[in-house]
């Protein structure tokens, strides 16, 4: 029988043999039920372990400083929201309404939850073999031009640097909204520079993924390749 999810199956390289935890992990918590609230925290431990070992591994002379800001640089939202419009994932969400009317299929922040939910599908799915060996193959490119990402910083950490070189006030981050519902809040950060007279915004379903998504936000408005 053909599934919903053949393209998705092909785009990921792999076949869900339980396809009702792939459902799971794709639909967002606005909906009511089972939703991949539960297994986004489950993926997100396990990216950032795969990933730390393929840094130690390939990183022999790093210092422990520097693999984790790589780790960061590497395992952050935006990344993983990059994985997830590679295959398209956005497509396959299952979305309450609110989400839907704002653009939710296209909101870093859920496609990066659901890659991470993904990824904790395949290991209740198939194990932990299996899942190492898909992220591996998921972040190659990545993992090849780890020496060209800017600094090994996250993007914080690089706007705190950055101003400190010039001598100017650090960031102030603000939370000035908070979205949704209790179990599907979506927090909005405000990142001000006071003596640039500049400020940022993103949201994130943390408050920590928020402020480094207005962070970066205020990296590309001073002209900061992030």
């Amino acid at each position: 029988m053909t599934s919903l999810y053949e393209k998705l199956y092909d785009s990921l390289g792999y076949r869900f043999q339980d396809e009702s935890l792939l459902k799971a992990a794709l639909t967002h918590r606005s909906v009511k039920g089972v939703n991949n609230e539960r297994l986004e925290y489950l993926g997100d431990s396990i990216v950032n372990f795969v990933i730390a070992d393929a840094i130690f591994q390939q990183c022999p002379k790093a210092r422990e400083g520097d693999m984790s800001r790589l780790r960061a640089m590497l395992v952050k939202g935006e990344t993983l929201a990059e994985l997830a419009r590679e295959f398209e994932i956005g497509d396959h969400l299952l979305l309450g309404s609110g989400e839907l009317k704002t653009g939710g299929r296209g909101r870093d922040s859920i496609l990066a939850d659901a890659m991470e939910a993904v990824i904790a599908a395949v290991y209740l799915d198939s194990g932990m073999a299996t899942v190492h060996q898909l992220v591996m193959k998921w972040y190659a490119s990545r993992l090849q031009d780890m020496d060209s990402m800017t600094g090994l910083k996250d993007a914080k950490t690089q706007l705190q640097e950055h101003l400190q070189a010039r001598r100017l006030e650090l960031p102030v981050y603000d939370v000035v909204d908070i979205k949704g519902e209790a179990h599907a809040q979506i927090f909005v950060v405000e990142c001000n520079v006071v003596d640039l007279n500049e400020t940022a915004t993103a949201d994130g379903s943390s408050r920590r993924k928020a402020e480094q998504g207005a962070a970066e936000r205020m990296l590309q408005q001073l002209g900061i390749e992030v």
